[in-house]
């Protein structure tokens, strides 16, 4: 029987419950709903609704319903709607008169509020979690390169513009992490509200305490409005955001695994153990993970675009229409914590080829702009240091010749500036603070660790 059978005189068709129940999607929350429940019983016995007798007798109840959950012995039945539904229904199995007392003063609208803002504050955290793990990956690979010295192409375009440390590279990937970091747990800290005592919409008239309640589930406020409380669904959108953005970092960094892997680059080498095979070709090795990572950014964006379209028309309060809330969360922390799982032990077990890179660094055209900046140091301004070396550049293209020869045979160049062109030169060059210089990067070696060592006493626990 459903919760609100009693207004109707017909009980309700089988295509009706098959088409609105949502148990096969919040069934992920039966332990956030037990630990909702748990402290609505508390509250219930503070404000004297029921009896330390009745209070024992569910809570004993709810203790056994979660074992059952976590064990795996929980009977959902065909009549369950939803997971609220199931949880009260076998609470009052167990308990008896006692059970019918569950539901007083609550209802299912700011129940599913708090049980999805109690899952989103523990999935977020998870999330960060695995963001910090990816960082850390990024880190020990950029310690080693730091180390070695090793260097790689900087691209614009996708064309060779300067060279960079192969550190301060995996570094800029570790840094938008850490912006993604933030707004985790900025989203998060907004969405420690607890919406129960908001009731269907307008509260209740029973002396109940949401102050008290909040506290008890660990919530550090409760809700201002009861209107707000069950029909506010920001915190879903703003962490569905932060997880569509954290995969778009994650697939631009998927793409360039994708073509530093490849031949043509021939930058880095993955690992047996993360690569996968042809079933045709012999000789295939192929970065797949790199390949999804970059593919799940499109689901991810997806679930932003759909959830904000569901929400855009939607008049106070609670509209059934936010039972579409959850699949789409779910599934985007699902996919971006496997995402960034993957893609740690990707990282982690990568090797980079650095006398490949180097030689790709190395090219003289790649020092075109320390040319530049060498005429300008010497009293000649930018745009005609700019023209000067831009020709150069052109005429070694069209005649075929090294561009340090006519580098060499320039009357405002000539030897001395030859030395910029000498392998490994140019990158020791970038000495603004945050540059790809080595003592720059150093430094932002140092500053990634210590921001990286916060972000961990940030984290909260899960």
């Amino acid at each position: 029987m459903t919760l609100w059978q009693g207004r109707m005189g017909v009980p309700p068709d089988d295509g009706l419950l098959a088409f609105t129940s949502s148990i096969a999607v919040d069934v992920r929350l039966a332990a956030e709903d037990v630990a909702g429940s748990r402290a609505h019983v508390r509250g219930l016995a503070r404000a004297g609704l029921l009896t330390a007798e009745e209070a024992g007798i569910l809570s004993t109840a709810l203790d056994r319903v979660a074992e059952e959950l976590a064990q795996g012995r929980f009977s959902f039945l065909p009549s369950d709607e939803d997971v609220h539904t199931a949880v009260e229904r076998r609470v009052t199995e167990m308990a008896g008169p006692a059970g019918a007392k569950l539901h007083t003063g609550r209802s299912r609208n700011d129940q599913v509020a708090t049980d999805l803002r109690l899952w989103a504050k523990r999935a977020l955290a998870e999330v960060a979690t695995a963001v910090l793990g990816l960082q850390h990956a990024l880190l020990d690979q950029a310690r080693s390169a730091a180390r070695d010295g090793a260097q790689v192409p900087g691209y614009t375009h996708l064309q060779r513009a300067q060279p960079v440390l192969l550190a301060h590279h995996l570094l800029a990937h570790g840094w938008a992490l850490s912006r993604d970091f933030d707004r985790l747990l900025a989203t998060r800290s907004r969405l420690d509200v607890s919406p129960l005592g908001a009731g269907a919409l307008a509260g209740s008239s029973l002396p109940l305490d949401p102050d008290a309640t909040a506290e008890d589930l660990g919530f550090t406020r409760r809700f201002e409005n009861s209107l707000d409380a069950v029909s506010d669904r920001d915190f879903v959108a703003e962490s569905l955001f932060d997880l569509a953005l954290i995969g778009v970092h994650l697939s631009r960094l998927g793409e360039e695994i994708v073509l530093w892997s490849s031949a043509e680059f021939g930058f880095v080498r993955l690992a047996d153990a993360w690569s996968t095979g042809s079933s045709m070709l012999p000789q295939k090795k192929n970065p797949d993970v790199a390949e999804l990572a970059r593919a799940k950014s499109g689901r991810l964006i997806g679930h932003v675009a759909g959830f904000l379209a569901t929400l855009k028309a939607l008049p106070l309060a609670y509209n059934r229409d936010l039972q579409e809330d959850k699949e789409p969360l779910f599934d985007a922390v699902d996919q971006t914590v496997g995402t960034l799982t993957a893609l740690t032990g990707l990282i982690s077990t990568a090797t980079f080829d650095q006398r490949r890179m180097a030689a790709a660094a190395d090219s003289a055209e790649a020092a075109a702009v320390d040319l530049a900046e060498w005429l300008v140091a010497r009293g000649m301004p930018f745009r005609q240091a700019h023209s000067t070396v831009a020709q150069l550049v052109r005429e070694a293209a069209e005649r075929g010749v090294p561009l340090g020869e006519l580098v060499a045979a320039h009357p405002d160049l000539g030897a001395e500036a030859l030395e910029l062109l000498e392998p490994g030169t140019a990158v020791t060059r970038r000495t603004t603070p945050g540059g790809a210089g080595p003592e720059a990067v150093a430094e932002q070696l140092r500053r990634f660790i210590q921001h990286l060592d916060d972000d961990l006493d940030r984290l909260p626990s899960t």
